[in-house]
């Protein structure tokens, strides 16, 4: 005859068991130690999400996309909330019908999912929707409203959550949809890589720990007025780039130019300025939102905002703080000749090669050759060689020599190859 037993319960390994020793492997084998290690992928990804600006993550299967959101979420002190987009009803994004006392006054409501609230119970959080290129069209859909207006069926995510997704190249995604336009546009786009290191040193018992960056409140009026110049002048200038759809479909799964998206990368140069943080960083930002061309169009511009002004450098060309990064210092010294050969002088001309000497002086001898040579040819017959000419003539002469030698070099593979 069956009787109904209660199930025991649990009980852990008795000591000396084949489990009790197995737990204690386990546990020498998470007891890891942690190491400061300048992160740019994370740094980029705090400063997203610090903005309040929805991010997407792309990177193949496996590569730490999950620890790493795991780990922001403990250094910002926000409850991670993970949500599975694939393998979601668009419903359960847009909320389930709920018949109330009276639909013909009242409406039907729309009922939230319950993590939704949990998240607004919390206050803050941070809500990670996973493998959001292999949700199809019609939860994608639904995802538009919860992305752009953070509103589940009735419920309005508090400002204290905040939004990244994580999706997998379609050619290696199982099942996998191109982003649509309209949601694509919403986010910014990280693509997600792993370092050989820091697997290797990971796998030996010592994990990377990333320093969050850090805003500077005495720089936020400067950062924002930055920010506003760096976008605007770029627009102004080229019309065409503040919205251009992809013509192919997977490019309009990634970063694209729009009204919105030109606002979110000038959040993200505030927050970059602020911060402080490296061209690297503002470039995976910047890129990431706008896409490669117009982001790269932005970043040259933004050099050129640096550079000081050729007047003032002609104005004091003793006393001239020049560039320090190369092609910066070659754009000034390109610029301030410019501004001789338009405005040509006696004064001027003799200023540029005072400018040019301190140049030689400060810097790389080979970045005066070019502008040297330029301004050699400016010269008109009534204006004397000045004397800081002899300062350069030895780096245009070598300069000119090496020049040469490398054309006979280059003329001799040539005959060699026929």
């Amino acid at each position: 005859m069956l009787t109904n037993t209660p199930p025991s319960a649990p009980t852990t390994p008795a000591p000396g068991s084949q489990l009790a020793v197995a737990d204690a492997l386990m546990s020498l084998l998470r007891d890891t130690t942690t190491e400061p290690r300048p992160d740019i992928q994370l740094e980029a990804l705090t400063l997203a999400v610090s903005a309040d600006l929805p991010v997407l993550l792309w990177g193949e299967p496996g590569i730490g996309k999950t620890a790493a959101l795991t780990q922001l979420a403990v250094s910002l002190d926000l409850p991670l909330t993970t949500v599975i987009a694939s393998v979601h009803e668009p419903s359960d994004f847009s909320g389930l019908p709920i018949v109330g006392d009276d639909p013909a006054e009242q409406g039907v409501p729309m009922a939230p999912p319950d993590w939704a609230v949990r998240l607004v119970r919390a206050g803050k959080g941070l809500l990670f929707l996973d493998e959001l290129s292999t949700a199809p069209p019609a939860v994608q859909a639904a995802l538009l409203r919860l992305v752009l207006e953070r509103r589940i069926g009735a419920l309005q995510l508090p400002p204290g959550v905040r939004i990244v997704a994580a999706a997998n190249p379609r050619s290696s995604a199982a099942d996998g949809w191109e982003l649509s336009p309209p949601l694509a546009n919403r986010f910014v786009h990280l693509q997600w890589t792993h370092d050989h290191e820091v697997v290797v040193r990971g796998l030996a018992g010592t994990w990377p720990r990333a320093t969050l960056p850090r805003l500077d409140p005495e720089k936020l009026p400067e950062a924002v007025d930055f920010a506003r110049r760096a976008v605007c002048g770029l627009l102004s200038a080229r019309p065409t780039l503040v919205h251009r759809l992809p013509t192919t479909e997977t490019r309009r799964g990634g970063p694209w130019p729009s009204p919105r998206s030109w606002d979110m990368t000038l959040n993200l140069i505030a927050f970059a300025t602020a911060a402080g943080s490296s061209r690297e960083v503002l470039s995976l930002l910047v890129r990431g939102t706008v896409g490669d061309g117009p982001g790269l169009e932005l970043l040259a511009s933004l050099d050129r905002m640096d550079l000081p002004d050729p007047e003032d450098l002609l104005a004091d060309p003793a006393n001239a703080a020049l560039p320090e990064r190369g092609d910066l210092r070659q754009a000034a010294l390109d610029g301030a000749v410019a501004a001789v050969r338009t405005r040509p002088d006696r004064a001027r001309w003799d200023a540029a090669w005072a400018l040019l000497v301190r140049a030689l002086e400060t810097g790389a001898p080979d970045l005066v050759v070019v502008p040297a040579t330029t301004l050699a040819s400016l010269r008109q017959e009534d204006w004397d060689v000045p004397a800081a000419i002899e300062h350069l003539a030895g780096v245009v002469s070598l300069s000119q020599r090496a020049d040469r030698a490398a054309d006979r070099v280059a003329r001799v593979g040539a005959k060699a190859g026929r």
